[in-house]
């Protein structure tokens, strides 16, 4: 497992532990005992170290590696998943998967950002930044969900849009506020979920729902820390500085009115532990759909512009 800066203490405990399981009993030490003594002292020193995380240290935990992508919870939670490509305009592009399938028996137009789990499927999703097609296939895909009534879900896991020319020469600020405008206008119930990193337009550009949950070591900003500290602060060090002030963590926004819900990790985040990440979601999701079954199309429209119009209205109000 990849080891964070801050998770060092506990791994070195972890590392005692595996010692101790490939040694047979012997002697005057019992090594079960032993064993679920340094457990208890883990998971003691593992509550207490995300009970107390910086937001630079959660931005680190949102980017973890192992995390799991929007992939694995659409191969964890989406039965019958057919994938939907392209935009019909330009060509397709991977840093978006979108399709059709059936969540909890229900049918569900599932559209996220995918970073890849390895070097090759890094490069082949361009690690989650997408490009004027990605944003333009989503559109696509929500308009498909509105035509048929079916809800929509996000799944958000982006550092940022892709800033690259070829992706500006093909209009990468309209791609992404028409799918700003689309994710406003469909009528049919839409949840979105911050799973890792929800950055800049990238991330609004499928996250403007009815609905809006973020995992708990999940983060959500306007710019990164790096960034942010790379234009105030003229060097990327101030990054953690940067973080803080942003106000980008799931508790921080939730307060704030911008996020609806956190939906919980296990202990150690949602590296450590996956599957349990994935059927905790699963029930969160399960809620905020039955909440907004049923409801008119054209409320559900009224009331997710309403909601995003409020947080301009409060902005200019503070």
């Amino acid at each position: 497992m990849h080891i964070l800066d801050f998770e060092k203490p506990i791994a070195e405990l972890e590392g005692k532990i595996e010692e101790l399981r490939h040694l047979t009993d012997g002697g005057d030490v019992n090594i079960a005992d032993e064993v679920g003594r340094l457990q208890a002292k883990v998971d003691k020193l593992l509550r207490s170290t995300y009970a107390k995380l910086t937001p630079w240290q959660k931005t680190l935990v949102a980017r973890h590696p192992e995390r799991p992508h929007a992939l694995d919870y659409v191969r964890a939670l989406i039965e019958d998943f057919t994938p939907l490509a392209g935009d019909r305009s330009f060509g397709e592009d991977r840093a978006i998967v979108g399709g059709l399938g059936r969540f909890r028996g229900a049918s569900v137009m599932v559209i996220g950002n995918e970073k890849g789990s390895d070097t090759e499927s890094r490069l082949k999703h361009n690690f989650g930044m997408a490009k004027p097609e990605g944003y333009r296939k989503a559109r696509r895909l929500m308009e498909m969900a509105a035509h048929f009534g079916v809800p929509v879900l996000t799944l958000v896991d982006t550092a940022g849009a892709y800033p690259g020319v070829d992706a500006e020469a093909r209009g990468q600020a309209e791609a992404i506020a028409r799918s700003i405008e689309t994710c406003l206008d469909i009528r049919v119930p839409m949840v979105s979920v911050i799973i890792g990193e929800g950055g800049s337009g990238g991330a609004i550009a499928l996250a403007a729902a009815n609905t809006v949950l973020m995992l708990e070591h999940a983060i959500y900003s306007v710019i990164s820390p790096e960034g942010c500290a790379s234009i105030l602060w003229r060097t990327s060090d101030a990054a953690k500085d940067a973080a803080e002030a942003l106000k980008l963590t799931a508790q921080d926004l939730h307060k704030l009115g911008v996020i609806d819900a956190v939906v919980p990790e296990p202990l150690g985040g949602a590296h450590r532990n996956p599957d349990l990440a994935i059927q905790t979601l699963s029930t969160a999701l399960d809620s905020a759909f039955r909440e907004l079954s049923g409801t008119d199309g054209g409320v559900l429209r009224a009331r997710r512009r309403e909601k995003f119009l409020d947080m301009g209205r409060a902005g200019l109000a503070a």
